[in-house]
């Protein structure tokens, strides 16, 4: 075997540098132009003399350009003048695209000098900046959507541009502007986080912005309320939201219509994810980004029931820090959450109180659009529907103190049933009505899916009301009848102490149809249970 060795003319730099900015152009540039100005032109001779380093320079460029907060355990950095954004000191993956101060460092000091710092001297100058930066002020950094500082009825949104320009939504009002220094959030990049248009105003209100996303969602009318109220949601911040699941048949525009609610709230790239194999995975996707969306789950595990329950309403994870013994990172999320499947299967009661079912209808040929031109419908109209919806957002916000006195019972979620009813009360929709019979449709899907809730509803109803049952696991394992169908082996709890906990778990349900179950305080025999139905429960 020969081999063939090819010379090529590499031409050699340039004199003259094309479209090179002035120093000025650039935070710091100055002070790194005026600290480089003794430097040969082709490599930097450091000395020990009184010559400053390059480490030294590029640890000025950061003293001098950037302050420094900490935030999430995390220590990030602020360009001076450079727009609301906190950068990662040393992130790789370069803050989402606002870049890390370690790749902001390089930048300036490239356009400054002409030439590269060297390895170590980075390692240096960022070592000394992380460690002058401990003793910096504590700050919030956020993700996407922020709560004002002063008006706790005021909110943010992050547009995920570099210049950090944000949506400001205020009761009655909003307006599009950059938070100065101290005056709005301070907002972190991942690469989960995207750029959304800057939303445009139209004279006829809300109803314009509406009606346009009305058009070109694949939605009934009867579940198109509940999409634009989950959508209002996702701009709320430190709310507990309902977990949107939209369900239907295979063609019912189920990815589409979910890929749509994501992309309106954060970002035109937003992409669904399938449900990764471990709960630490699937943390570690949710904190970084704001919408988590699930397509086509085919079934419910008992672990990702857990984590969606946790995630809509708030939830933290510690893990070990990587190359370390005994440090932690904490992963704290609290996120708007939706999901696709023609048959999500058994719900657990927790998750169920948390959902918001959005059902498709088939879609029938003469109806179904192209992708290319459904998505360049949705995309020209992208800014004028967010538009539509932060007038409706500010209107909302403004009759929101007023549902505390109004509404007399709340569902679980009591911060969503309230928004509903500021929703309502603005937009003459009955969403909170809808919202509640949707979920007691889930309550008997809840029981249906549970052979104990289903023999337990079954038993106590089969007497007359009221009536009262008090004794202990063992003996109520013996008097419930196994259901029809049901895997005796499998789905049957073979002991008193399994019974209890799923008699513990179907309580809220049971409860719903008039069947209480409760553990009493503990005998020397041990603690019995009491089961009672009420006045007016259907008998079996």
């Amino acid at each position: 075997m020969s081999e063939t060795t090819t010379q090529r003319t590499v031409p050699g730099p340039s004199a003259v540098r094309e479209q090179r900015p002035e120093p000025g152009a650039y935070p710091s540039a100055q002070t790194a132009a005026a600290m480089t100005a003794h430097l040969p032109q082709r490599e930097e001779r450091e000395s020990e003399g009184s010559r400053p380093r390059q480490a030294d320079i590029l640890r000025t460029i950061g003293e001098t350009g950037y302050r420094f907060v900490r935030g999430d355990q995390t220590i990030y950095a602020v360009q001076i003048g450079g727009g609301p954004i906190a950068r990662p000191i040393r992130s790789k993956g370069g803050g989402g695209g606002t870049g890390s101060l370690r790749q902001c460092l390089i930048r300036e000091y490239v356009l400054s000098t002409g030439r590269t710092p060297s390895q170590a001297a980075l390692a240096d100058a960022i070592a000394a900046l992380e460690a002058m930066a401990m003793d910096s002020e504590s700050q919030d950094v956020h993700l996407r959507v922020a709560a004002d500082q002063v008006d706790r009825w005021t909110t943010w949104l992050d547009l995920g541009r570099s210049d950090g320009l944000s949506v400001c939504i205020e009761r009655g009002s909003w307006a599009v502007l950059v938070p100065q220094d101290g005056e709005g959030p301070l907002w972190r990049r991942s690469r989960l986080v995207h750029e959304l248009p800057v939303p445009e105003r139209s004279p006829d209100g809300w109803r314009h912005g509406v009606e346009e996303l009305r058009q070109i969602l694949p939605v009934s009318a009867e579940s198109y309320p509940m999409v634009v109220a989950w959508c209002l949601a996702a701009m709320r911040p430190d709310m507990p939201r309902p977990l949107a699941g939209i369900l239907g048949e295979q063609g019912t525009g189920k990815s589409t219509l979910c890929r749509m609610m994501v992309r309106l709230v954060d970002g035109t790239k937003a992409h669904l994810r399938s449900v990764p194999k471990s709960e630490d995975d699937l943390a570690v996707t949710t904190a970084a980004g704001w919408c988590l969306a699930l397509d086509n789950l085919s079934g419910m595990p008992g672990w990702l029931s857990d984590f969606l329950s946790r995630a809509v309403t708030g939830d933290a994870l510690a893990k070990r820090e990587l190359f370390s013994d005994d440090d932690v990172v904490i992963l704290i999320y609290q996120r708007p959450v939706l999901l696709t499947s023609i048959e999500i299967g058994v719900l657990q009661g927790d998750l169920a109180e948390r959902m918001l079912p959005i059902q498709l209808e088939p879609i029938t040929g003469k109806n179904r659009r192209t992708e290319r031109r459904l998505w360049e419908a949705y995309n020209d109209a992208h800014p004028v529907i967010l538009g539509g919806l932060l007038d409706l957002a500010a209107l909302v916000w403004a009759k929101i103190p007023e549902a505390a006195d109004k509404l007399t019972e709340r569902p679980r979620m009591a911060d969503w049933a309230e928004m509903l009813w500021a929703l309502d009360e603005v937009t003459g929709w009955n969403t909170l009505d809808t919202y509640t019979g949707a979920q007691e449709d889930l309550v008997d899907d809840v029981i249906e899916g549970d052979p104990v809730a289903t023999s337990v509803l079954r038993w106590a109803t089969a007497r007359l009301t009221p009536w009262t049952w008090e004794g202990q696991a063992a003996q109520l394992l013996t008097e419930l009848e196994v259901p029809p169908n049901t895997d005796r082996d499998k789905d049957w709890p073979k002991t008193p102490a399994v019974l209890s906990a799923r008699l513990q778990r179907a309580a809220p349900a049971l409860r719903r149809r008039g069947v209480d179950v409760r553990k009493m305080p503990r005998t020397k025999s041990g603690r019995p249970l009491q089961i009672s139905t009420q006045l007016g429960t259907p008998n079996g």
